[in-house]
């Protein structure tokens, strides 16, 4: 009597089933579904029925190094981080033998068909929309097995070294028309600041002769400058009738003539 008893339960403890919060239990009794189970513990009667876990969190897939030719015939080297979870137990569990491998291989087939559609420029610079088409391809894909991708994520893209330096050259010599335009653009302003200086100084008499009074004071801090003093046109104009004045000066009165 003692015996039945223990086997009973024994046979009662282990066809408890405990399904924790972020699982649920796809059960099957001889070998046909008949429900999901939520959360807690679950009798499964031994022989005749069994349960399969599935753990319904986010799962992260490393997508593999994939080698895929662009739309312009270079050839890459892409990688990328797959996040998916179940929403439906009981298709992950019938429809799909191994539901992680299938979607990593999906999302290996799907990354190189969208960077075989994709140039090279786009691949380097759209990453985001080109995640988010890789991520459209394999929802689509595993939907019938109760798979929901959460997002795609490219984690690095290699190129080969030679359109490696070639897209260097191209980026020094985008800097450098840059920094001709820049350079260009500071002389017209500089010109045109020079225009407008040399207009006023112009209009203003004597102005020119005291902007080169104070740039000689400027150069006198500094002995080891030779100052080589250009005598402006105002002083020349000005000393222009010193002859003259000075011929008029040493010229002796004339006589008045005697009547």
């Amino acid at each position: 009597m003692y015996f039945f008893l223990i086997l009973v339960g024994l046979i009662l403890v282990s066809s408890i089933r405990q399904i924790n919060q972020y699982q649920r239990g796809v059960k099957f009794t001889m070998g046909r579904y008949v429900k999901t189970a939520q959360p807690g513990w679950r009798l499964v009667i031994p022989i005749f029925q069994m349960m399969k876990k599935v753990d319904m969190r986010v799962i992260t897939v490393d997508v593999p190094d994939q080698d895929a030719i662009t739309k312009d015939n270079v050839t890459v080297k892409v990688n990328a981080v797959l996040y998916f979870k179940v929403i439906d137990a009981k298709a992950a569990i019938i429809e799909i033998q191994n539901y992680p491998f299938a979607v990593s291989q999906v999302a290996q087939t799907s990354m190189r068909d969208v960077v075989g559609e994709t140039e090279l420029d786009q691949l380097l610079t759209k990453r985001d929309e080109i995640s988010r088409k890789i991520k459209g391809m394999v929802d689509s894909a595993t939907d019938p097995w109760g798979i929901k991708v959460v997002a795609v994520e490219l984690k690095h893209i290699e190129l080969p070294e030679s359109m490696q330096r070639t897209i260097a050259k191209q980026a020094e010599a985008e800097r450098e028309k840059r920094a001709v335009i820049i350079k260009a653009q500071g002389e017209v302003i500089a010109a045109d600041n020079l225009a407008k200086a040399a207009k006023t100084l112009h209009q203003s008499p004597g102005a020119l002769h005291l902007r080169t009074l104070q740039s000689i004071n400027d150069l006198s801090s500094d002995q080891s400058n030779t100052v080589i003093f250009a005598v402006p046109l105002e002083v020349l104009r000005a000393l222009e009738g010193l002859p003259d004045y000075i011929q008029s000066v040493k010229r002796p009165p004339k006589e008045t003539e005697s009547s």
